[in-house]
C-alpha cells in the first residue's frame, strides 16, 4: 500500500494524523489510548507556567450546531488552557513518549508574554523527551484577556518575538499556533517565520457565540446565566482552514514554511485536501471528540486506499499539490463556460432547483413543458453558476457541463474559445488592460 509515514518539521510519525492540542490530548490515559487506536501524534493540551493551574468552569463547556440530522456541524468550546499540575503533566508525558518512542508527542505551551517565563518553561519540557514545542496563539477565550492566545496571535511582532525568545533557548523544533481571528493569515506566518519557527499550525478556533436561550437570554454554554465567545471548530470551520492553509503555501515568503493543517478534519479525504493545499500533515479534534478514538483507522485506511488508485507512493506525491490551482479572480479565465444539465432518470421532481434559480438567481430552469410538470435547463438564460447542483438533493442529477471549443454560448451569443489558458482574451476581463 501507499507509504504514509510522515516526517513533519524533522518529528518522525507513522501516519499524518495527529490529534490537536485540546481535550482529547489532557492525560496519559487518553493519549495512550489513542495511540492504540493508531494516531501518528498528539501535541498534548496546553500547558501553562509554574504554579497554581487555569482553574475551569463546573459547567456546560461547549455549545453545538447541528445539522437537521442531528449531525454535529460545530462546536464551541470555552474550555481553558490544562487544569492539572505542570509537573503532574510532565511526568505522564515523559513516560507516555518513552512508551510509545515511535509516535510525535509535540507539547503545546502558553505562558505570559515575558522572555523569563518561556525561558523557565522550556527546559522542563524539554527534559520528558518530547519531539517538539507548539505555542499556542490561538485561543480566542479566557487565556486571551490575559494577554495570551489570540491576543498575542493577532499581533505579527509578538509572534516573531516570542518564536525568537523559544528558538534561542531550546533544542526541540517550535511550531507556532495561529489564530484565525484576523483579517490576512500570512502577516502572522510571515512574522513566525522571521522569528525561526520550524513550522506553523493552523486553524486554532474561530471567536463565536453559537446561540442564545430565548427563556434565559444567556449565551449557550450558560453558567449560571451568564454566556461568553468561545472557540469554534468541527466542519463547519473547514472552508475557513483550507483557505488560510492555502493562503501560507502559495505565499512567495512562507512557500517553503511547514505547515500543519486543523480545522474540521473528520474523514480522510478532508485530510487529503488539505495536504493537497500544502498541510505536511494534519491534526484532528473535534471529529475524535464526536466519533471517538478508532475513526482514525477509517482516516488511514482511506488516505491508503485513494493514494492506492491514484498512484500515488507517499504523501509527497500529494502534498501541495493543488497549491498551483489556487489563484486570485482577476487570473481566472472567463472564456471558460458551463451549463447546468439534468439528468432526467434521475430527477424526483421536487422543484427545489427551479424555485432557487427563479426566485434568487437567473430564472433559467422550466418547472413545466407542454404542460407537464419537468425541470428543464433554459440554456439561453443559464450563466454556470451551478446554484441548482447545490440545492439539489439527489447527488449527480445536476452536472454543469463545459460548452467544447467552437460551440456558441446562445446566452451571449458568442463562440466558446478553444484557448482556455488565456485569461486575457475575454473582452469584459476587468484585469485585460492592466495585464496587457
Amino acid at each position: 500500500m501507499a507509504d504514509i509515514t510522515n516526517t513533519f518539521a524533522g518529528i518522525k510519525s507513522p501516519n499524518p494524523f495527529w490529534l490537536a492540542s485540546a481535550p482529547p490530548t489532557d492525560k496519559a490515559y487518553n493519549v495512550e489510548r489513542a495511540f492504540k487506536a493508531g494516531w501518528g501524534g498528539v501535541v498534548w493540551k496546553t500547558l501553562g507556567e509554574e504554579g497554581p493551574p487555569a482553574v475551569n468552569v463546573n459547567g456546560p463547556r461547549y455549545g453545538a450546531i447541528w445539522g437537521a440530522d442531528r449531525r454535529l456541524l460545530g462546536l464551541n468550546n470555552i474550555e481553558l488552557i490544562t487544569d492539572r499540575d505542570l509537573y503532574v503533566n510532565l511526568r505522564e508525558i515523559k513516560q507516555v513518549k518513552k512508551d510509545w518512542p515511535d509516535r510525535a508527542m509535540v507539547v503545546s505551551i502558553m505562558v505570559p508574554c515575558e522572555e523569563a517565563a518561556w525561558k523557565a518553561i522550556l527546559p522542563l519540557v524539554e527534559e520528558t523527551g518530547a519531539d517538539g514545542i507548539e505555542l499556542n496563539f490561538g485561543c480566542p477565550h479566557g487565556m486571551s484577556e490575559r494577554g495570551m492566545g489570540s491576543a498575542v496571535g493577532q499581533v505579527p511582532e509578538y509572534i516573531e518575538m516570542v518564536t525568537r525568545w523559544c528558538k534561542a533557548n531550546t533544542r526541540m523544533p517550535v511550531i507556532v499556533k495561529l489564530t484565525p481571528n484576523i483579517t490576512d493569515i500570512r502577516f502572522p506566518a510571515r512574522a513566525a517565520q522571521a522569528g525561526g519557527a520550524d513550522a506553523v499550525s493552523l486553524i486554532n478556533t474561530v471567536s463565536s457565540i453559537t446561540s442564545v436561550d430565548l427563556d434565559s437570554f444567556s449565551p449557550e454554554p450558560s453558567i449560571d446565566g451568564k454566556g461568553s465567545h468561545g472557540g469554534y471548530c468541527g466542519p463547519a470551520v473547514k472552508p475557513i482552514a483550507l483557505n488560510m492553509v492555502a493562503e501560507i503555501a502559495r505565499d512567495a515568503e512562507t512557500r517553503d514554511l511547514p505547515i500543519s493543517g486543523i480545522g474540521g478534519i473528520t474523514t480522510w479525504r478532508d485530510a487529503a485536501e488539505f495536504l493537497a493545499l500544502g498541510a505536511g500533515n494534519v491534526q484532528v479534534c473535534t471529529a475524535a471528540m464526536t466519533y471517538g478514538f478508532k475513526i482514525v483507522s477509517e482516516m488511514i485506511e482511506g488516505l491508503q486506499n485513494w493514494m492506492d488508485a491514484k498512484g500515488h507512493a507517499s504523501l509527497d506525491d500529494v502534498i501541495g499539490r493543488a497549491v498551483p490551482n489556487v489563484t486570485d479572480w482577476q487570473y481566472l479565465n472567463l472564456n471558460y463556460v458551463t451549463k447546468a444539465k439534468i439528468n432526467q432518470d434521475l430527477c424526483i421532481s421536487c422543484g427545489r432547483c427551479h424555485i432557487a434559480c427563479e426566485d434568487t438567481s437567473h430564472q433559467a430552469i422550466t418547472q413545466e413543458v407542454n404542460g407537464v410538470r419537468r425541470f428543464e435547463v433554459i440554456d439561453e438564460e443559464c450563466v454556470g453558476c451551478n446554484l441548482c447542483v447545490n440545492v439539489c438533493p439527489v447527488e449527480n442529477c445536476i452536472t454543469m457541463e463545459p460548452l467544447a471549443a467552437g460551440e456558441t454560448d446562445k446566452r451571449t451569443g458568442e463562440k466558446v474559445s478553444g484557448d482556455y489558458g488565456n485569461w486575457t482574451e475575454h473582452p469584459n476581463n476587468p484585469s485585460r488592460v492592466a495585464a496587457e
